[in-house]
């Protein structure tokens, strides 16, 4: 075998390990918990395989979907977060028009496995956001939307963004947004098993609303969010002092302005 065959055969094996790893990340019947520094390494060669070979995400099974399904028309607590991409729209007037699908479509699927890897179910896909919700029980249930939001900015930071550079294309910056309520499943239509369902409430409205206020590469959540965290958690965690006229959303239990933290730990 030739030195180019070599390295053909190498790099279809590279995308063959990353497909078994994606798929493993976003499977239904099998969510692993793999360390950081193997999810940034899998995001690279994903996130290269795309640019280079029009690599094409598989295995997003769509649990979300399902878990719906079977509690339509129930309210479920749960911590809502959105994850948006920060000058998609600079981007477009810059660059071919199939690198942006390219790199719009791998961010989005990266953030659903990260979501998935942290336990949360994804939403959907809108545009360039990705909307995420975390159900369980317990004191500390936003645990596990902080953690997959810090992963998040990791991801980026050191998975996507680098080989972004290599191609001289900017980095990918985010603003995350993070909120706790009670929402309601909602089917669209009689068919049981093919009606569109989506969940609607006060924790999808205000999560939304926080993200829009965040900053580049900020994580801010509610203070329903933040007294579901444990305290090693919390402490990373500032109250933002907005003005009035910045910030008007009001708690849904005590009728004051409803605070919002941002994150001051190390994300990395």
């Amino acid at each position: 075998m030739t030195e180019e065959e070599n390295k053909i055969k190498q790099e279809s094996d590279n995308t063959d390990q990353s497909n078994n790893v994606v798929d493993m990340l976003l499977s239904k019947n099998q969510i692993q918990t793999v360390d950081s520094e193997t999810m940034v390494l899998e995001t690279q060669k994903r996130v290269w395989a795309a640019l280079k070979k029009g690599y094409e995400y598989s295995g997003l099974i769509d649990e979300s979907d399902a878990h719906l399904r079977k509690n339509v028309f129930s309210k479920l607590d749960m911590v809502v977060l959105y994850v948006d991409l920060v000058g998609s729209t600079t981007m477009t007037l810059e660059m071919p028009s199939e690198k942006i699908a390219i790199i719009i479509s791998s961010f989005s699927q990266e953030m659903a496995s990260v979501i998935r890897q942290h336990h949360g179910y994804v939403l959907k896909f809108v545009g360039d956001a990705v909307i995420g919700y975390f159900v369980g029980e317990g004191m500390y249930i936003g645990d596990n939307a902080v953690n997959c939001a810090k992963s998040m900015l990791s991801i980026i930071q050191k998975g996507i963004n680098p080989i972004l550079n290599q191609y001289d294309y900017p980095d990918l910056m985010v603003k995350i947004g993070v909120d706790f309520g009670q929402n309601i499943v909602v089917r669209y239509g009689a068919d049981v098993e093919h009606s569109h369902v989506d969940l609607m409430g006060p924790a999808m409205n205000i999560a939304a609303k926080i993200q829009n206020m965040a900053k580049p590469n900020q994580i801010l959540i509610g203070k329903d969010v933040y007294e579901r965290l444990h305290p090693s958690f919390q402490k990373d965690f500032k109250l933002i002092a907005w003005s009035k006229d910045e910030w008007k959303y009001r708690s849904r239990i005590t009728g004051e302005i409803y605070n919002v933290y941002e994150f001051k730990g190390n994300p990395y």
